[in-house]
């Protein structure tokens, strides 16, 4: 059950990775509000794929909780009911988290996309904290962190909720990212406590030092892409879809904070990656980070100069996700290494 307990741990990490992935098409194709409520979708279930089925229509049966579009608002029914021949309002009432009421069926799937990884990916959380009750004795750490994460997911899907109903304010979506970081985080820390054979590596102090540094930076630089991305979406809004050279023509702060931080980004693991081959310390994934940060570079670039290439926004998102992860594992294993020394 302990060797099946690491695959299902693993398994809700890539889930929860898909999910920022899903997640970050729909910032790109500007889902968000595809689904106006929570956690259903206009009411239903399965999420409808044209307007005419958000539609008034004579003799048409609806099921309590269906939203309805009546004059660019949201109705929805107040109880299970077969339309007359005409509409009354007596059997509806507005929908009052927001007035926002669109319906693009594009925009509609991807959201609902997102919100099925979601879904397995707290299915896989509940599994986790359930499997892990395998390790009370040997490791009370094991359990406890497993039901912190399912607590976690159970406040990231609260959090996503209300992005859906402020009508995806900046703050709430950087809110939502963060939380996701931190179950990533803390899934690792359960693979990395359950794993049983340990790579042999080196102690180096400055080492483990600048790794820290370099994690937080990574963290700074994701934060500030969030602001800098939601200054892309407003552009958007206001000059259209098709003139993306014009969308970081006049960039605000964040911008330019979160370029030249990159450079800085590029030097700390750069410094890591030759100190670790130059003393022999053993963490092998400083490739990975390496060349991630080179691919997000290369798609923070293609961005600015060539006016946003298809995918390159979910791409850099992804990358910086990914990123994070590999150096929250790094700094865990030169944590741990630490402290077995520091005992030897």
């Amino acid at each position: 059950m302990k060797k099946n307990f690491r695959k299902i741990a693993k398994t809700t990490l890539i889930l929860t990775y898909l999910v920022i992935i899903a997640g970050a098409v729909v910032r790109m194709t500007g889902s968000g509000m595809g689904c106006p409520d929570w956690p259903k979708c206009f009411g239903h279930y399965i999420p409808p794929t044209e307007i005419s089925q958000l539609e008034w229509q004579q003799n048409k049966p609806f099921k309590k909780g269906q939203v309805i579009i009546v004059d660019e608002t949201l109705k929805v029914a107040k109880e299970d009911f077969t339309t007359a021949d005409s509409y009354n309002k007596n059997n509806w009432s507005s929908y009052t988290k927001h007035d926002y009421a669109k319906f693009n069926p594009t925009h509609t799937w991807v959201e609902y996309i997102n919100r099925l990884f979601g879904a397995l990916a707290g299915f896989a959380t509940l599994l986790m904290g359930f499997a892990s009750f395998r390790y009370w004795r040997k490791n009370k750490w094991v359990p406890i962190l497993s039901w912190l994460t399912v607590f976690g997911m159970g406040f990231q899907a609260w959090l996503g909720a209300t992005v859906v109903y402020s009508v995806l304010a900046p703050v709430r979506i950087t809110l939502h990212m963060v939380m996701a970081l931190v179950i990533i985080a803390v899934i690792l820390v359960i693979i990395y406590q359950t794993k049983k054979e340990r790579p042999a590596l080196k102690r180096d102090r400055l080492f483990s030092s600048v790794i820290i540094a370099a994690l937080i930076l990574s963290l700074i630089q994701i934060v500030l892409g969030t602001q800098v991305r939601q200054f892309v979406d407003e552009q958007i809004d206001t000059i259209g879809e098709f003139a993306k050279n014009l969308w970081l023509a006049t960039p605000e702060m964040d911008f330019y904070i979160h370029r030249s931080l990159s450079v800085l980004v590029l030097l700390f693991n750069g410094f890591l990656y030759f100190r670790n081959k130059k003393l022999g310390l053993g963490f092998s994934k400083m490739n990975w980070v390496l060349i991630l940060i080179v691919l997000e570079i290369l798609t923070g670039i293609a961005m600015y100069y060539f006016d946003f290439p298809f995918g390159s926004q979910p791409l850099h998102l992804v990358i910086a996700s990914l990123l994070f992860g590999i150096q929250f594992y790094l700094f865990l294993e030169a944590k741990t290494h630490k402290k077995s020394t520091a005992l030897g």
